[in-house]
């Protein structure tokens, strides 16, 4: 299934009504980008947050999300 790229954080919340699959995600982590980018936020910021230490995620996974943040930073326009 097709999923455009969230551009506001209403269309990021919409996204929660579809199933999780890969193209969500991948969706899902490209409107990120895409919001933060907007809104003046460096890579550095965002890699920051996902390796905040929370409750849902183990270090290992933070840190493997942030490396796939760092991979698409550069691809997402």
């Amino acid at each position: 299934m097709y999923y455009p790229i969230p551009r506001s954080l209403e269309e990021m919340a919409a996204l929660s009504h579809y199933p999780v699959s890969e193209e969500l995600v991948a969706a899902a982590i490209a409107g990120m980008i895409t919001i933060c980018r907007a809104q003046g936020h460096t890579l550095a910021d965002v890699q920051a947050w996902v390796l905040d230490d929370d409750d849902l995620l183990d270090a290992k996974t933070r840190q493997w999300l942030s490396d796939v943040v760092e991979a698409a930073w550069s691809s997402v326009g």
